[in-house]
């Protein structure tokens, strides 16, 4: 009710939208296979999204309730006074929705680490998707199955096509737009060409371009290039978008980059300004700079596509320093650590002293956001190290990948040992719990920290503070960083013993073993938690807490001997009769097949095979595989 309150207010204050009715349901259901459902005065959530204590929900939980709760709010608007004319214009309502309930959580929290939480999420899985068979456009052109585009594109990446939009014509035209969207279009059903032509009728801008952005499926590469000459820099921009499943060339698109400039002391001489890259090859100069200055490039991530710049360890050290920009202060972060864990992946090479000095000068800023300084001292994901090492024409090897990562976390819990030690007592919010933003941030760095403590005091703290724990979300950290050490299996049976009547709370456990268990041995324990009574595979979240699980487990689903993708298979195989929806969802966890080594191609392929042959699968299942394999 909180969330719905201050999501009412905020659209009201924000966008002019007040709701219409005297009553607004809401119903809680365990077996329902989404997020939640937007019928116009009746929303049907997830339990999980709606259902919270502070002894069973965790500061994540309680975010995402206040996310999905505001999400499906402003689908009162945009979505149901205002819907599609078909289904080939989901993500008209989609897309705006999630980038209004995105603009809400921000304002409700910390712009800049939700912001960076946004683009992890479409790192994640949008550009995943679009890297692979299951690539297509914003607004697709055809489909055989419908539940198949509920997808990271249509969802994810609208929502950034309509950050774009604004970012081009600016606040005022944007909102003057959104007033002209509403009064004209309210009770009718729309299209793309209705959501353009009120921005152009509003701004006299030419949006023809920009409409390419929801007809030409892919992640576009910007590669940049730069010259400083006597006082004049010149930046040079090349866009280029791979092949897709039936579009195989794509032009030019409009890139909005916002750029800062900066002195080699680390001060800022050009504040953030955005640039329009609209041709193949295009170039920007800047006089008066009598030094190179260091470049700031796509702040804010200002555009979803994937930059390609050579840049040096020192640079980007420098940047995750002095940018002023919170985001690329920690995409720079994160670059360091990328190239420490490529070079470790490689050549098997130890992490030189630039990453930490780094590290630790972040992470011991008090001016920064403890949120903020989480996300920066958290190392890439092994799902994002293959996709870079893929990216750079390298195999990756999972196991390879697995080894490094650990090593690389032991390496930086030895080396900041003395700051994490000092975060970890620092953070420790006294009082009763609250989920708000500040608290929740200190937690996030606490828990972070914790988790690299732990390999140095063999679980010492974390079993403290499981035992002490009085909300959930300090209890499952501790669990976590016990089960990443290979310890915890008492905590454990604990944790199940006290929790056994609450199945949300159990999902938790189901997952949570799976996530943090070594690759070697995380197939047998879901076989093993797959055998248990509680384990209702009948109920999706149920069945998304194990299977998902497993198959998020990097290392362990891509393992050698193709026992990850065989589990995964036998159990899509078993939901797929009775939920074909859950079944199609889950088999993306396939899509990646062709990145890795010739062995493990061919045992992936083979289940999708087995699968494939099985009589009687669905048509939503049918259709991903055909399209992962073909």
């Amino acid at each position: 009710m909180d969330a719905l309150k201050r999501s009412m207010a905020w659209d009201e204050r924000v966008y002019g939208r007040e709701y219409d009715l005297d009553v607004f349901n809401i119903v809680a259901v365990d077996d329902f296979n989404m997020g939640a459902m937007e019928n116009k005065g009746l929303n049907i959530f997830n339990s999980r999204y709606v259902l919270a204590s502070p002894e069973t929900a965790t500061d994540t939980d309680y975010e995402n309730i206040e996310r999905i709760i505001a999400h499906e709010y402003f689908h009162n608007w945009t979505g149901n006074r205002i819907t599609c004319r078909d289904w080939f214009q989901l993500c008209l309502k989609e897309g705006l929705t999630v980038f209004r309930d995105q603009q809400f959580c921000r304002d409700e929290r910390s712009e800049p680490v939700k912001r960076i939480e946004e683009v992890m999420t479409l790192r994640a899985r949008q550009f995943r998707e679009d890297n692979g068979p299951l690539a297509h456009p914003v607004r697709p052109e055809s489909y055989v199955e419908i539940n198949n585009f509920y997808t990271a594109t249509v969802y994810e990446k609208g929502a950034e096509l309509i950050g774009m939009l604004r970012l081009l014509v600016g606040e005022d035209s944007y909102r003057k737009a959104l007033d002209l969207y509403f009064d004209r279009l309210d009770g009718h059903a729309a299209t793309i060409e209705d959501w353009l032509a009120v921005f152009t009728e509003a701004t006299g801008r030419d949006l023809t371009q920009f409409k390419r952005w929801y007809s030409d499926a892919g992640t576009p590469r910007l590669t940049v290039s730069e010259r400083h000459e006597g006082e004049r820099y010149t930046l040079t921009f090349s866009q280029q978008t791979p092949p897709t499943p039936g579009q195989p060339e794509k032009p030019p698109r409009v890139i909005p980059v916002a750029l800062g400039l900066l002195n080699p002391n680390g001060d800022e001489i050009l504040p953030t300004t955005v640039l329009e890259v609209t041709e193949a090859r295009q170039s920007f100069t800047f006089d008066n700079m009598p030094t190179r200055p260091v470049p700031s490039l796509l702040r804010g991530f200002s555009a979803p596509v994937i930059l390609e710049r050579e840049t040096s360890s020192e640079e980007r050290a420098f940047l995750l320093a002095h940018d002023t920009d919170p985001f690329n202060r920690w995409e720079a972060g994160r670059a360091l650590a990328k190239d420490v864990l490529a070079r470790m992946v490689t050549e098997s090479a130890t992490p030189g002293p630039d990453y930490f000095t780094a590290l630790d000068r972040v992470a011991r800023d008090e001016a920064l956001d403890p949120a903020f300084r989480a996300l920066a001292l958290r190392l890439p994901s092994q799902d994002d190290m293959a996709q870079t090492l893929h990216d750079a024409g390298v195999t990756p090897d999972p196991d390879r990948i697995h080894t490094a990562s650990q090593r690389l976390t032991r390496a930086v819990a030895e080396t900041l040992a003395p700051t994490l030690s000092r975060l970890y007592e620092a953070m420790d919010v006294p009082g009763p719990y609250t989920p708000d933003a500040r608290t929740a941030g200190c937690r996030a760095l606490r828990l972070t920290a914790l988790g690299f403590l732990t390999r140095l005091d063999d679980g010492q703290r974390a079993a403290r503070q499981f035992a002490a724990a009085d909300n959930m979300t300090e209890q499952l950290g501790a669990l976590a960083a016990l089960l990443d050490i290979g310890h915890g299996q008492e905590e454990a049976g604990r944790f199940q013993r006290q929790w056994a009547e609450d199945r949300l709370v159990m999902d938790k456990w189901f997952s949570l073993q799976l996530a943090h268990a070594a690759p070697a041995k995380a197939v047998e324990l879901a076989q093993t938690l797959a055998a248990r009574a509680d384990f209702d595979w009948k109920v999706p979240n149920r069945f998304r807490a194990l299977v998902g699980a497993l198959s998020g487990n990097h290392a362990a689903f891509h393992r050698a001997d193709g026992a990850g993708y065989r589990f995964v298979a036998d159990w899509l195989l078993k939901v797929d009769p009775l939920n074909p929806q859950l079944a199609a969802r889950m088999s993306t966890a396939f899509e990646t097949w062709r990145r890795y080594d010739a062995d493990r191609q061919g045992l992936a392929l083979g289940e999708m095979q087995r699968m494939m042959a099985t009589r009687g699968l669905s048509r939503d299942m049918r259709e991903m595989l055909d399209r992962m394999t073909e």
